[in-house]
């Protein structure tokens, strides 16, 4: 099965974490200013990664090319979603990106995989929380950078389960 995990990045906190997702899944790691529809095309599952700016928006090269994730044909593919934000500062937009994600490639008719329970977060009523649980995979690397290696190990052992 191949896997990609594609990320946008500003500060290099969501490429290091993409970085680390990717190994530890045997997965290209790419950055979405690089990747087409085409490239999107060539795997089997995807991972995708954005930090969350302002008032809940995608990471710039996110924003700049959400067209691709838009219109790709995403139908038999896995797709999960993480993220990294600020869950003290901006509680109510904490990794909203990851969400921008979810929906654009669920209505490119991807399967969305790598829901997770919320335990380790307090007050977050971001879009990032459904049904009591977590989309995919939130990270506060800047207020809890402690958690953030354990969590991401966590998160992949469920998806090496849920991609297959």
């Amino acid at each position: 099965m191949s896997i990609a995990v594609i990320y946008g990045s500003t500060t290099g906190m969501t490429a290091e974490v993409a970085a680390n997702i990717a190994s530890a899944l045997g997965a290209e790691c790419l950055n979405v200013a690089e990747v087409s529809a085409d490239t999107l095309a060539g795997f089997d599952a995807l991972v995708l990664g954005s930090s969350t700016w302002g008032a809940g928006d995608l990471q710039d090269d996110w924003e700049a090319n959400i067209g691709v994730l838009e219109g790709a044909s995403l139908a038999g593919k896995k797709v999960a979603v993480f993220g990294t934000g600020d869950s003290l500062g901006f509680a109510d937009t904490f990794c909203d990106a990851m969400a921008r994600l979810r929906d654009a490639a669920a209505a490119a008719g991807a399967t969305i995989v790598g829901a997770g329970p919320v335990e380790g977060y307090d007050g977050i009523a971001s879009r990032v929380v459904e049904n009591g649980r977590f989309i995919g995979l939130p990270l506060d690397v800047t207020n809890q950078p402690e958690l953030t290696d354990s969590r991401v190990a966590a998160w992949v052992e469920k998806l090496k389960t849920e991609l297959a």
